[in-house]
């Protein structure tokens, strides 16, 4: 029963665990700061974990200051953009904070993007240095010319591995593909030989809350990817409410370094977070199910914060069976929707509990999460409550601007010190975005009388069929329940009568059968008649992004592509 409640009320805040406060008390402290206080509490505490290698919180400040002198000696001054184009390994890490240090604007790449992908994002954001992987060195070479790249800078797997491992890794590293050799070129430096001679320098740059930190690049999967600006001031306030939120949390964790920094969620969730509190990161630069399991076993991390792809791959994989997960005891999932199976079954092999948030790139990236102290209310299936300093309402999704009664569906809108200044170069798309003083998410949700907050589907991702909104989210979480499905999900597809119809794209478990007729015959007593899918195709995988969104817009393509015209 929908009480009179408005979205002005903050009905979350009644649920808020004892000692979150509504608003942090922020310390004026941008991130460089916390890892010098971190490293003046936890010199000798292992930072970052890699293969078995262990780097210190004094060993990386050190780091840190000695690439922060590279870049001021290859003329990077405040307000210039460095490009970082690696996986989660050392000097991911010493580069994000040593650009911070300068003033200048970090830029996180991915390593699976193509050069035309690259190409763009770099003359975007207008980098002026690139450090990045032997293995991707050549390509970033040929591409240069094109670009506004002066220096590049090489690292590889191998420079900070254990001994024996570090004897061994040049004799197998390329038979294995994990190391490359690079060409000569002009103003190509190796990170290794950088760091050793390089003293830690420089002029002490005063940076502040309102100064640029990074350009967060969007997925790009609708289309050119957009760089979110970032402030220090975004992300300062995004790690201090993450950190309000977990009043139980302390230094005295190992997290699973699985989410790629180069994504927003990784950054903040894991590294940022990390380096706040002082935890030992394991560094894992290939977050496949065999790693994965490889690093639980050796570590014993004792938290984790993945995307459902990663939670589901483990549970599925043969290892599962042979290691102990008890040491996990606090977990987190963002990114899509977890299926409920996964969350129990993930939580009887760990003895914790999965809390699932909602963010996007937009936002630095938390803007929801469920509440998991002793005693708090956690919605299964909800994304949680808007998190410290955090302000959220439902509009109608047609005009954008009328509250919709609570309990009802329409666009998520948020305001709070973690949402973006503006997208770079983008005036029209910054206008549409940050319109009122609203992050308008595109996402379609509800709010229900205790202030949980649900996500429907994305708004472009709704099908319209016969007049009624059909919202895909509602037919796949039908699918997850099928005792024979993996994955499932829907797209609109033109119906000659009806605009569009229902098209779901299924994935089995391993040895299954099965029908698009025992599929569709599946939903009769589940959902409306109108919703049902008229044709089920069956894949043996998805197409996704980096962090396991299923990439809706492609399967879209496709099938518009091979329908006639």
């Amino acid at each position: 029963m929908i009480q009179n409640v408005t979205y002005n009320e903050k009905p979350w805040l009644k649920h808020y665990q004892p000692g979150v406060p509504e608003t942090p008390k922020y310390e004026d402290m941008c991130l460089p700061d916390f890892l010098d206080r971190t490293a003046s509490r936890f010199p000798d505490k292992t930072a970052l974990w890699f293969q078995g290698f262990k780097l210190s919180y004094s060993q990386l400040k050190d780091m840190v200051e000695r690439f922060a002198a590279c870049l001021y000696n290859f003329g990077i001054r405040k307000g210039d953009a460095v490009a970082i184009l690696l996986p989660n390994i050392v000097p991911c890490v010493a580069a994000y904070y040593a650009i911070h240090r300068l003033g200048a604007i970090a830029v996180m790449n991915n390593p699976l993007y193509s050069d035309r992908e690259l190409q763009h994002q770099l003359n975007d954001s207008n980098s002026k240095v690139l450090i990045t992987l032997d293995l991707l060195a050549n390509r970033m070479i040929d591409l240069r010319p094109s670009t506004k790249i002066k220096q590049i800078v090489v690292t590889s797997i191998g420079d900070y591995l254990p001994f024996p491992k570090s004897l061994l890794f040049p004799l197998v590293a390329k038979k294995q593909g994990l190391a490359a050799d690079v060409k000569p070129a002009q103003d190509l430096y190796r990170w290794k030989e950088l760091i050793a001679k390089t003293t830690p320098s420089y002029p002490k740059i005063k940076v502040t809350f309102d100064d640029v930190a990074m350009y967060q690049y969007t997925g790009g999967t609708t289309g050119v990817s957009k760089g979110a600006v970032l402030t220090h001031g975004n992300l300062s306030k995004q790690v201090q409410q993450a950190a309000g939120w977990f009043p139980h949390i302390d230094s005295n964790n190992i997290a699973l370094g699985a989410l790629p920094f180069f994504h927003v969620f990784g950054l903040t969730c894991v590294m940022n977070m990390g380096i706040f509190y002082g935890w030992t990161i394991i560094l894992t630069p290939k977050p496949q199910p065999p790693q994965l399991i490889e690093a639980i076993k050796k570590t014993k991390p004792t938290f984790a914060a993945l995307v459902p792809t990663m939670y589901i791959g483990i549970l599925q994989d043969p290892q599962i069976s042979s290691i102990d997960m008890s040491s996990i005891d606090n977990m987190f999932s963002g990114s899509a929707p977890l299926p409920v199976e996964v969350i129990k079954e993930f939580e009887e092999r760990t003895k914790g509990i999965i809390v699932e948030g909602y963010g996007l790139t937009e936002s630095s990236p938390i803007t929801h999460i469920n509440p998991c102290g002793e005693g708090s209310l956690r919605k299964i299936g909800s994304i949680g409550l808007p998190i410290c300093d955090t302000l959220c309402r439902i509009v109608d999704a047609n005009d954008g601007k009328t509250d919709v009664p609570v309990g009802e569906t329409g666009e998520l809108l948020i305001q709070g010190p973690q949402v973006m200044k503006e997208y770079l170069n983008r005036p029209e798309a910054t206008a549409e975005t940050l319109a009122d003083g609203w992050l308008h998410t595109g996402d379609i949700a509800k709010m229900d009388d205790d202030g949980y907050f649900y996500i429907i589907d994305r708004k472009k991702d709704m099908v319209i069929s016969g007049g009624y909104n059909i919202y895909p989210r509602d037919i796949e979480e039908v699918y997850f329940e099928h005792p024979k499905v993996v994955e499932a999900t829907a797209i609109g597809i033109p119906h000659p009568s009806r605009g569009e119809s229902v098209k779901v794209f299924i994935v089995l478990k391993e040895g299954e059968t099965a029908t698009a007729e025992e599929m569709i015959s599946f939903c009769a007593d589940k959902l409306a008649k109108y919703k049902w899918p008229t044709e089920i195709e069956f894949r043996k995988e998805l197409p996704k992004t980096n962090v396991g969104k299923v990439l809706r817009k492609n399967l879209r393509d496709e099938e518009l592509a091979r329908r006639p015209k």
